[in-house]
């Protein structure tokens, strides 16, 4: 296996001649757009701060040939999720986002081992290529194959060792397993021994598409949250938190609405005992687990980040934006406008939180 050192050495030296998307590099790594946009410089209490956006997103069209897959869809007439550099550099500077951390939506869980083998290895080698080319303003989290949790393991230990990855990108489920299920655990624990984080980002809830038919596009406005609700909700009540007190997970939407409702939760078992299993014992409250995991951004209004805040804690909140999807182009002026918060907060949150967890140096 070649070295990490061995393997950045050769990307960034070949980059420049390289057309990616989930990345596609045009021209050269370094490419200036033809009307530059200048860039936003975020300052809080007179300190220019490095801005991390954990929640953002590419796919790597090869990876979808190989899996008989087609890029749908467009957002603002581009090729939704097809980064091209000097564009999502010049977005980027725009909104005053420093650093984005690049993630790919799993589509692969129903893959056999042969090709999904294949597909992310692709992946997280055109993701590192992507970061050697701007370490200054990319990151990102492997994909990794979690149907096959044994290759899971390799994956992600090459992704970070090898690659330089800074974690991993989750869906809400493994095709219907919940990740509370025991033959996922070596994953979790390969993550707790790397310090690495589990971004998880939903893939709508599938069960109920029948009644998210119709107007309002609810198998993401609501579909999308609900699964991540779900998906927390094992991980706390399976008591899978207790078994690797040090995983960090960080769940995107805000956590999707298990932050906004979470008290329902320490009254489940003791409400309905036979619906909880008396076997497992958890060491905290339901709502208390909030506080060890992490949550971006993306819940839209001052008073639903406060409230946010006021169930998690202002340490546990990072920006995304789900770049390129426009969901959230003023990230950084939601944080800096919702009222209450310190200059050290709003650092918290922008900057330092995600540099933590995602080893990026300020």
């Amino acid at each position: 296996m070649n070295s990490r050192r061995q393997f950045l050495k050769t990307t960034a030296g070949a980059t420049a001649g390289i057309l990616f998307t989930g990345c596609p590099l045009l021209d050269a790594a370094h490419a200036q757009t033809k009307a530059p946009v200048k860039r936003r410089e975020v300052m809080i209490g007179g300190r220019r701060i490095k801005t991390i956006d954990i929640h953002s997103h590419c796919v790597i069209p090869e990876a979808m040939d190989l899996m008989g897959q087609k890029q749908t869809g467009e957002v603002k007439g581009q090729p939704q999720n097809v980064l091209v550099f000097e564009e999502r550099l010049g977005a980027m500077d725009a909104q005053g986002i420093d650093v984005e951390a690049l993630s790919i939506n799993p589509s692969w869980y129903k893959l056999d081992r042969d090709l999904v083998s294949k597909v992310i290895r692709l992946q997280n080698e055109k993701l590192a290529e992507i970061c050697a080319a701007r370490p200054d303003r990319f990151v990102a989290f492997a994909s990794l194959a979690l149907q096959y949790p044994d290759l899971a393991v390799q994956q992600l230990e090459t992704a970070v060792k090898k690659y330089n990855l800074r974690g991993a990108a989750i869906g809400g489920s493994v095709a219907g397993e919940e990740f509370s299920d025991a033959k996922f655990h070596p994953v979790w624990a390969k993550a707790e021994e790397l310090g690495v984080p589990l971004f998880i980002h939903p893939q709508s809830t599938p069960e109920l598409n029948k009644r998210f038919k119709g107007s309002g596009w609810l198998a993401n406005t609501i579909g999308n949250p609900l699964d991540t609700t779900i998906a927390l909700s094992h991980l706390i009540y399976e008591g899978t938190l207790d078994k690797f007190p040090g995983l960090k997970v960080c769940a995107a939407h805000g956590g999707g609405y298990l932050p906004s409702y979470a008290p329902r939760s320490d009254h489940a078992c003791f409400v309905s005992p036979a619906n909880c299993n008396p076997d497992i014992k958890l060491k905290k409250k339901p709502t208390e687990y909030l506080r060890q995991l992490y949550f971006d951004t993306l819940v839209f209004t001052p008073e639903m980040l406060q409230h946010l805040i006021n169930n998690v804690g202002v340490s546990q909140l990072v920006i995304g934006t789900d770049h390129p999807i426009p969901w959230a182009e003023e990230a950084i002026d939601h944080v800096l406008g919702t009222p209450g918060l310190s200059d050290a907060d709003r650092i918290s949150i922008l900057s330092t939180t995600a540099a933590r967890l995602l080893n990026i140096r300020l």
